[in-house]
């Protein structure tokens, strides 16, 4: 691990990344195996971020619009529940967009975002700053899908409350939400409490549009994550050789995406040769949908409480204010 202080006051930076062996490794199983995956964290770097923040704008892609217009809508309820001086802990915070919509409000003790994107991170947190120059910030980047070590200086007796937008839990298989879930619970302690973005189940045209934009911009962000592997490993993906493919699996209540392979071809990575068959697929992502009734028993198993679901018009989308217990 490594920390510093910025040169502007009351910014600190932690990296808490995974040691390259270990990423290799994890890279090259999940290469190796039937189907094969990459982890979607590795979309993360500084162009899959900004491919992301794209994709956000986008007119089909609604979670993004969605969410911040509950937060807007229900602001002074999360703040009520939140009370001031807490330890806000944004999982995943990528630009930290839709917390610069509670922070004047909630005048937080300190801000931890954790994200595997050090470099946007960094330049998120500093921005941040410059916004809110009365706001202390420990930028964390680490792989948030493991245990969260906080950063140390924090007041122990403070509130502290989680904040994971986007659906990004959707990501998870279920038993892996679960185990992550319970990290949070560990993390927040018994007076603490959970505000998170989820995606619900709704109509299979909704959802496939919203993973197949007409500008191509989530197409882009899946190939995307060939050419990070080729810098963290010196490969030698083709990114015009593979396709972006993502539909919704009814059975399954996921999104899925994939890279399918247009041709049997051979790739080099960290000095391994990895052969794909034409047709092959590589999945990079599921993305689970949720009804809002098994989500609250769900988080029960984690030790949490749904106080409060709130969601839009179109029950497209639900905030939860889940409560440690």
């Amino acid at each position: 691990m490594k920390s510093q202080r910025d040169a502007q006051e009351g910014v600190y930076f932690y990296d808490y990344n995974l040691h390259e062996n270990d990423q290799q490794q994890e890279i090259l199983q999940g290469l190796t195996q039937s189907p094969k995956r990459i982890s979607a964290k590795y979309f993360y770097d500084q162009t899959g971020s900004e491919l992301f923040e794209a994709i956000t704008q986008l007119d089909e892609y609604y979670p993004t619009r969605t969410e911040i217009q509950l937060l807007n809508d229900y602001r002074q309820h999360i703040i009520k529940q939140a009370g001031e001086n807490a330890v806000l802990i944004e999982y995943g915070s990528g630009a930290s967009t839709k917390i610069r919509l509670l922070l004047d409000a909630l005048k937080p003790k300190a801000y931890v975002p954790l994200d595997i994107s050090k470099d946007f991170l960094f330049d998120s947190a500093i921005e941040l700053r410059q916004q809110f120059p009365w706001l202390e910030i420990h930028a964390t980047c680490l792989d948030y899908r493991q245990p969260a070590t906080l950063p140390k200086g924090l007041s122990p007796r403070a509130k502290k409350v989680a904040f994971f937008p986007g659906s990004s839990l959707g990501n998870f298989a279920p038993e892996d939400a679960l185990s992550f879930l319970k990290g949070v619970r560990s993390t927040v302690g018994n007076n603490g409490a959970l505000l998170i973005g989820v995606d619900l189940v709704k109509s299979t045209q909704t959802l496939n549009a919203a993973y197949n934009d007409a500008k191509g911009v989530t197409a882009q962000f899946n190939l995307n994550i060939l050419s990070h592997l080729n810098q963290l490993g010196q490969g030698n993906f083709n990114v015009d050789h593979f396709e972006h493919h993502a539909f919704f699996n009814e059975e399954k209540s996921r999104i899925e995406m994939h890279l399918i392979s247009k041709y049997d071809q051979v790739v080099s990575l960290f000095g391994e040769r990895l052969s794909f068959k034409k047709d092959e697929s590589i999945v990079t992502e599921y993305s689970y949908k949720f009804e809002p009734e098994a989500f609250a028993q769900f988080v029960q198993h984690a030790g949490f409480e749904s106080e409060h679901c709130w969601s839009d018009d179109k029950n497209n989308f639900a905030l939860f204010w889940l409560q440690a217990k």
